[in-house]
């Protein structure tokens, strides 16, 4: 099995726990100390376990260099763990005073607070509408232009705060929940790094396995759909279910950061 978003290590400890014990787990994660973190939690299972420090858009490349040539189950977790929102440091959440960082490999590309002040008003614009579906996103961006420099996250809520009137706001979300979001997308080449890693991860595929991809963002979701659609179109491959899998009621009062989860996954033909 692959995980290519090994996080913390919790749906790795979970696939190993119910798998049988010649199972093995190779995991990527471009975050150094995540690494470290699920390293410790899955110290458990001893040699089954592969840890390497690598973006999942490179998935097949490094599966191939550390010798898997097929997997029973390939699976991306696209959300971000807790620990990265909220005791990195690197300005993911809204809730405290961080240096807008938002890179989830923290030694490697450009910062948010970089992309923040050297964009146009017109791209920031269209990042924060495609990336994150903001229905405000002009205001915002003309409102960051103007109030450049900004340094940290306080400074970018307050941008959002000041260009969105209060009548607005959003019931259940923080007003800039939508901008952040986007920011990091964007810093990060997400929607990029997902549709390189796609085929790719489906190539690697045994006859039977599956390739299972959790979203949370509406546009990540349809790259997910689309490419999943286009593979399964000469018969190779075939789409599990036609809608996602959403978190019922129980699960969102357990977990409100599930909310907008969105579960879809691919087979390929025997």
């Amino acid at each position: 099995m692959i995980d290519g978003t090994v996080g913390m290590g919790g749906h790795a400890e979970a696939l190993l726990a119910t798998s049988p014990g010649g199972v093995r787990l190779l995991g990527l994660d471009v975050d150094p100390e995540a690494l470290v973190r699920a390293s410790a939690r899955l110290q458990r299972f001893g040699d089954r376990v592969s840890l390497t420090r690598a973006n999942f858009r490179r998935l097949r490349p490094v599966a191939c260099d550390h010798g898997v040539e097929r997997a029973e189950a390939v699976l991306l977790d696209l959300g971000l763990s807790s620990y990265q929102l909220e005791e990195s440091r690197r300005g993911f959440s809204f809730q405290g005073d961080e240096p807008l960082d938002m890179r989830l490999d923290p030694e490697g590309g450009e910062t948010a607070e970089r992309l923040l002040n050297r964009l146009p008003e017109a791209e920031l614009a269209r990042i924060l509408a495609e990336c994150g579906d903001e229905s405000h996103a002009r205001r915002i961006a003309r409102t960051i232009v103007r109030r450049r420099p900004l340094r940290t996250t306080s400074d970018l809520v307050a941008a959002v705060r000041s260009a969105v009137p209060r009548r607005a706001w959003p019931r259940r979300l923080h007003v800039a929940t939508r901008t952040f979001q986007a920011v990091r997308m964007a810093v990060n080449d997400e929607p990029g790094a997902l549709r390189q890693a796609l085929p790719g991860a489906a190539d690697l595929l045994s006859p039977g396995g599956r390739l299972a991809v959790i979203s949370f963002h509406s546009g990540e979701d349809r790259i997910v759909k689309l490419t999943f659609r286009s593979l399964a179109a000469d018969g190779a491959y075939a789409v599990v279910e036609p809608s996602p899998l959403v978190p019922g009621d129980d699960e969102v009062r357990a977990n409100p950061r599930a909310r907008s989860a969105k579960l879809r996954v691919l087979e390929r033909v025997p």
